[in-house]
């Protein structure tokens, strides 16, 4: 897919009665899955679930397109496993305030598996040229605790679920049951519980129930501790050896700036390069030029926060 999109490869356009046009869009995951499984290819047509010779000739080797049927199962096959054994309560129930459908994906670092939960034009890196909602992307530890925490109150309280643990509120089968849809706004969360009443069945007679909520801050803020019951100025002083580290980092940040200033380094990674060190070592080294005149207890604070890192 990516590979299409890199060269503006689209879809076929198809002019209508209307005077409309359909078409000429750039390929999905699920426009190229079809494509992919044509049997009109291979000069077949598939009819219901039978596949039948076509009249039209091939211009695709049968090998091949086996090949490709096969990675294609097995792929499928995969996908759904990890589908149907994931834990993302959340699946299909997600949309952003503009509309778009919010599906579950996850990052894995140094081993650990993070969960989240992004908007389709996001995902599909398209976050310029569709409009978005206010809040593409969210964890989804965070947002499936809320959804379950208030389900379980409003349940308890209005006494239409017998449960009054958070078990069986986990069950996708009770969110199919009673949640039909789950918009996310920036300020608030509006789930659209399905009417209970069995002689109705239109959508617009389900309860919308509100929830305060904001996005959590996708980066947390980092401050220095001080032992319970001790004040500032009680702080033990900085010690000899880790000032000095300071003065000679503040030094050599100085002395790299001032080679990316004057042109005798091309950029920080040609420094990183030479002195063996990430680039991020070098940009945060380079930063401490900029630190203002501090006193003692600053010095003393900077340096622990800098240890920290």
């Amino acid at each position: 897919m990516r590979h299409l999109r890199e060269r503006d490869v689209r879809t076929k356009s198809r002019l209508l009665k209307t005077g409309a046009t359909r078409g000429r869009i750039l390929f999905g995951r699920g426009s190229l899955f079809y494509l992919l499984r044509n049997h009109f290819y291979i000069g077949k047509v598939k009819y219901k679930n039978e596949v039948l010779p076509g009249k039209q000739p091939a211009i695709l080797g049968r090998a091949p397109f086996d090949a490709v049927q096969k990675k294609l199962t097995e792929q499928w096959t995969a996908q759904s496993t990890a589908r149907n054994g994931s834990d993302h309560l959340l699946t299909g129930f997600l949309f952003e305030d503009t509309g778009h459908r919010i599906v579950p994906t996850h990052a894995t670092k140094s081993g650990i598996r993070y969960r989240y939960y992004v908007s389709l034009p996001h995902l599909h890196g398209e976050s310029k040229t569709a409009p978005v909602g206010s809040v593409s992307r969210i964890p989804a530890t965070d947002i499936d605790d809320v959804i379950v925490k208030s389900l379980l109150e409003h349940f308890v309280a209005e006494r239409e679920k017998p449960s009054s643990t958070g078990t069986q509120v986990r069950d996708i089968k009770v969110l199919q049951d009673s949640v039909s849809r789950i918009n996310v706004h920036q300020d608030h969360l509006a789930i659209r519980l399905k009417a209970y009443d069995e002689e109705t069945t239109d959508s617009t007679h389900d309860h919308v129930l509100s929830i305060p909520w904001r996005k959590p801050p996708s980066k947390k803020a980092r401050q220095i501790l001080l032992p319970h019951g001790i004040l500032r100025n009680e702080v033990r002083p900085t010690r000899i050896e880790r000032r000095a580290r300071l003065v000679s980092a503040i030094a050599r940040g100085r002395h790299w700036l001032d080679e990316v200033v004057s042109g005798s380094a091309i950029d920080v990674q040609e420094i990183a390069t030479r002195q063996k060190c990430s680039v991020r070592h070098v940009n945060m080294t380079i930063s401490l030029a900029f630190l203002a005149p501090l006193t003692p207890m600053s010095t003393a604070e900077r340096i622990q926060a800098s240890m920290a890192e």
